[in-house]
């Protein structure tokens, strides 16, 4: 084993190969929304149905997160990175040679295995491997890692589905992710965290799988109309089930996947719950613009692409400075200040209509990106600075768990509100975008980031209060 001293100078070279697979990450995901529209038409679905591309993906990470969190603690945190980038690229391989609907949604799955286990022990990696004098700073870089990503995304996902089918955006991971699988093989380095018992929580895993299905299978079906709200009780209620079941299961096994002790920290507690409120109110955002943008500004995927770079080039020159600040000052304003920017936002995006001029989503889209910059690797920071070194790998999966969960009921929840307010304007059910009806899904867009908004001020108000009592504590 290496010696810490040894690992900490060559610390950028193994920053780079971890990121390098982060940012394959956010290119993929982030190209996959500005071509969303032009598969919906070429595949022949609806609205609804093409969210599955991005749903299906991120379910998949929040079903596994945590027990690849535990298993790197387990077992080596280099060791399931490496497999999760292997994962991640036989993803790619079958997306890339999809042919029809279905098959582009298995593909998705796999790619959100292999994500599942890159995303989980990433953070972990990090912070073994800085300082915590320099931890603001390297998660502040990786946050900007994560701006690049999703600053090319858009833009060369748009130039592809301009001129190429929409396969060879899977196509660009390819090599990516071998060029990831070859650096991270030569500079990860190896911890000695590896346990006698390396037996996984299959049982905890299996009900913590069907308690989150249960969840977005009852908030998915509020899409269907009031007609089937009774059985989106009965599906909720089932979640809550199986949710009371995983707990008490946890709480008595020998090996849990989760390690609920972790959860009698208050600090650890809301740091978590205000990552999932900000990531929730900033996913709608994503997943509608390219609709608006496309079919009522009536923008080709390029220029959509283009446009949609604003909010990572933002916080491609934002993220590093919050990082570094976070070191000098604390993480606690900045996060109250940064959910504050994110809020205020919303508030402007959800003045955007049929005929409103480009720069008001400019404004609002840089403002949404400042504060997501601001917010997200202090808090970052916050979480992985209140576990022992040992547990690092389950609260990084934590903390990605929270962002997904944010994301995937964030998407869930702003759709079904758009849906239902066109369908209550048009008389009739909507599912999808409909051609001449451009003031109904903007009214009902505006309603949405209304909602967002209101989400994201209750994380301004939590994050104001944490700060107030370190305050009063310091």
């Amino acid at each position: 084993m290496e010696s810490m001293e040894e690992i900490y100078k060559r610390r950028w070279l193994i920053f780079t190969a971890i990121t390098m697979c982060t940012f394959i990450s956010c290119v993929d995901a982030s190209s996959v929304n500005v071509a969303l529209p032009g598969m919906a038409d070429e595949l022949g679905v609806t609205m609804a149905g093409i969210e599955w591309v991005v749903t299906a993906y991120t379910l998949v990470i929040i079903c596994l997160i945590l027990m690849f969190g535990k298993l790197g603690d387990t077992i080596g945190k280099d060791k399931v990175f490496k497999a999760g980038i292997l994962g991640f690229l036989a993803g790619a391989i079958l997306c890339f040679s999809a042919q029809n609907y279905p098959m582009l949604i298995i593909g998705r799955v796999v790619e959100g295995i292999g994500s599942a286990a890159t995303m989980a022990n990433s953070q972990g990696l990090i912070v073994q491997v800085f300082p915590v004098h320099e931890r603001g700073k390297a998660l502040g870089l990786s946050g900007s890692t994560v701006a690049l990503g999703t600053m090319v995304g858009p833009s060369l996902g748009g130039f592809i589905v301009s001129f190429l089918n929409w396969n060879y955006i899977f196509a660009m991971d390819i090599p990516l992710a071998l060029l990831s699988f070859i650096l991270c093989s030569k500079y990860l380095p190896k911890f000695d965290e590896a346990k006698a018992d390396h037996r996984i929580d299959i049982t905890g895993t299996l009900l913590f799988m069907v308690m989150i299905l249960c969840v977005y299978g009852g908030v998915k079906l509020l899409q269907s109309g009031s007609s089937y709200y009774l059985y989106c009780l009965l599906i909720l209620a089932a979640a809550a089930v199986f949710g009371a079941v995983f707990v008490r299961w946890e709480k008595r096994s020998d090996h849990p996947m989760l390690n609920l002790d972790m959860f009698k920290n208050k600090l650890f507690v809301v740091s978590v719950f205000c990552a999932m409120l900000m990531f929730f109110s900033i996913s709608g955002h994503n997943f509608i613009q390219p609709f608006y943008l496309q079919k009522v500004q009536l923008l080709d995927a390029a220029h959509t692409g283009l446009l949609m770079m604003v909010y990572s080039v933002t916080m491609f020159v934002v993220a590093p400075f919050s990082g570094q600040l976070s070191d000098k000052i604390g993480s606690e304003f900045l996060c109250f200040v940064g959910l504050c920017i994110a809020s205020a936002a919303l508030l402007v995006l959800s003045t955007l209509g049929v005929d409103s001029s480009l720069g008001i989503f400019l404004i609002g889209s840089m403002m949404l990106s400042i504060g997501n910059a601001m917010f997200q690797s202090p808090n970052t920071s916050l979480i992985m600075s209140t576990v022992a070194k040992n547990q690092t790998g389950v609260a990084g999966s934590i903390n990605g768990l929270a962002r997904n969960m944010g994301n995937v009921f964030g998407i869930s929840l702003s759709t079904v509100l758009l849906y239902n307010i066109m369908s209550g304007m048009l008389g009739f059910n909507v599912m999808s975008f409909v051609e001449g009806e451009e003031l109904a899904f903007v009214t009902a867009m505006q309603w949405v980031y209304r909602f967002m908004a209101c989400i994201s001020i209750t994380g301004a108000v939590l994050t104001g209060i944490r700060w107030k009592k370190s305050k009063e504590k310091k």
